[in-house]
């Protein structure tokens, strides 16, 4: 399975194409219009997210709401195109420092950065959340569940976190911040709030916890086929993203090896087992039974109200950034596009290992999969 997407922040609309889901799923759209506005909202959110309201236009690849086993094509118009069309003509050649601007423009040896801009902007996230959504639709034919939060804003930690999938969840679905920890999330908002206030903005981590996976996805085999390296990437892909982990990752770095490891157990009814999960569901590059869990550190905006010094590209000339319409934190949202990032991983490594042209036959190799492993 792939996906590409394509379109700019200010174009006309964004398009997603998906090649290789099997025939015999229904896409129910307003799953994935769902996501799209979960990813639009969240307390720091900029203008922006006041003018779209996104929603996903299936043009090609299903009948009758079924997906009949060729490409899956999904369409996202830009209302914002009709605020752009007249604002073309002018060249924008002062690059704000955090950004793309200038080494893309360096890159494609372009004299606006505007047209650097318009692909490197986040906007492209929706096309990314949609083709997610897609994906966990397909998951959920394996029982597979994610669920993307806000662990951290700032230097404030979530501290009081559910570990099943039914508590996290509710428990997300009532903060605007989709974080569990309602006190945390409080003082979260304050310090948003403190960034609004003095024209600044404000980093943080997301966590993707995935559920329902079986031993054995991914692969040690070849280094590309590693679950926790294409996890690690499709996570450190999306933008302001500097930093990820799996399990206790960076924790684990600083203690010994008895500290770390989780011990195996086993029982008829569980079969293996961990009571642990430092690992965070992944050992040597599989995944182990246990729930995935994955962080990613997300820096500050880099578009600033109270901008850093940068150079004119026309004539060299120091000036001081120019200051465009953004967000003050975007953690939230980003944890609604890391859901979805790591859902198309997953969803891909199980098409994967269980093939098929249809979802009929995909789970027919997929329960011949769990027999063969219960009770070894």
């Amino acid at each position: 399975m792939r996906y590409l997407s394509s379109g700019e922040s200010h174009g006309s609309a964004l398009t997603v194409i998906i090649e290789g889901l099997p025939a015999g799923i229904r896409i129910n759209v307003e799953i994935v219009n769902k996501d799209l506005a979960n990813r639009q909202a969240g307390f720091g959110r900029g203008e922006r997210m006041k003018i779209e309201t996104d929603q996903a236009e299936f043009t090609a690849g299903l009948w009758n709401g079924m997906t009949i086993g060729s490409p899956l094509t999904i369409m996202i118009r830009n209302r914002d195109w009709e605020n752009w069309k007249d604002k073309r003509h002018g060249k924008n050649t002062v690059p704000r420092p955090g950004h793309a601007d200038l080494t893309g423009l360096l890159k494609y040896n372009a004299d606006d950065i505007q047209t650097i801009i318009e692909r490197s902007s986040a906007r492209e996230t929706a096309a990314k959340v949609a083709a997610g959504s897609v994906a966990k639709i397909y998951l959920g034919q394996f029982g597979v569940k994610l669920i993307g939060h806000t662990i951290m804003m700032g230097a404030i930690t979530a501290e009081n976190v559910p570990s099943a999938y039914a508590k996290l969840k509710s428990a997300i679905e009532k903060s605007d911040l989709r974080c569990a920890d309602a006190n945390t999330a409080s003082k979260m908002r304050g310090r948003i709030q403190k960034a609004i206030d003095t024209g600044d903005t404000v980093g943080g981590v997301v966590e993707v916890r995935i559920f329902g996976v079986p031993p054995g996805i991914g692969s040690y085999v070849q280094w590309d086929r590693r679950l926790e390296g294409l996890l690690a990437q499709a996570l450190m892909a999306i933008p302001a993203v500097k930093a990820v982990e799996v399990g206790e990752g960076f924790e684990n770095a600083g203690l010994s090896g008895s500290e770390v490891h989780d011990p195996i157990y086993y029982s008829k009814e569980k079969g293996y087992y961990r009571k642990t999960n430092r690992a965070g569901g992944i050992e040597g590059g599989m995944s182990n039974g246990e729930t995935i869990i994955c962080r990613a550190y997300l820096k500050p905006i880099s578009t600033l109200q109270n901008p850093l010094p940068t150079v004119n590209t026309k004539n060299h000339k120091g000036v001081m950034a120019p200051y465009v319409r953004s967000d003050t934190a975007v953690i939230p949202a980003a944890s609604v596009v890391a859901e979805a990032a790591a859902a198309w991983v997953m969803a891909v490594c199980l098409a994967d290992k269980f093939g098929g042209d249809s979802i009929k036959e995909t789970l027919r190799n997929y329960k011949g999969y769990l027999t063969q492993i219960k009770g070894r």
